[in-house]
């Protein structure tokens, strides 16, 4: 986990995303992908720091989380904007496709 993201679990999931714009990552650590897209999703989240919210989730010590938002293949980033899911994607990603996705999936005010 980078000093940008946040671990979220089931314990903290709804707390933390209530408010704001964030951009959470579920993943596992066996999962190739997951490991490929890690170091570009930390630097999204250190380009986008302040103004959006970069949290992941481990599916396998969360697996309930990862039902309640039907993530079925890994790497799923899911978009939330105030508590709300506002966009979803799957598969690994580049930084400039997050960056991309996170401009498109949020109102920019």
């Amino acid at each position: 986990m980078s000093e940008n993201t946040i671990e979220l679990n089931e314990n903290n999931f709804d707390k933390e995303t209530k408010k704001g714009k964030w951009i959470v990552d579920f993943w596992a650590e066996w999962c190739g992908p997951c490991k490929i897209m890690g170091p570009h999703f930390d630097s999204a989240a250190k380009d986008l720091r302040g103004k959006v919210n970069f949290g992941k989730v481990d599916v396998d010590s969360n697996s309930d989380l990862a039902g309640r938002f039907e993530v079925m293949s890994i790497p799923s980033i899911i978009f939330f904007e105030d508590g709300e899911v506002v966009h979803a994607a799957v598969g690994s990603m580049s930084k400039e496709q997050i960056l991309e996705l996170a401009d498109n999936s949020f109102d920019q005010n």
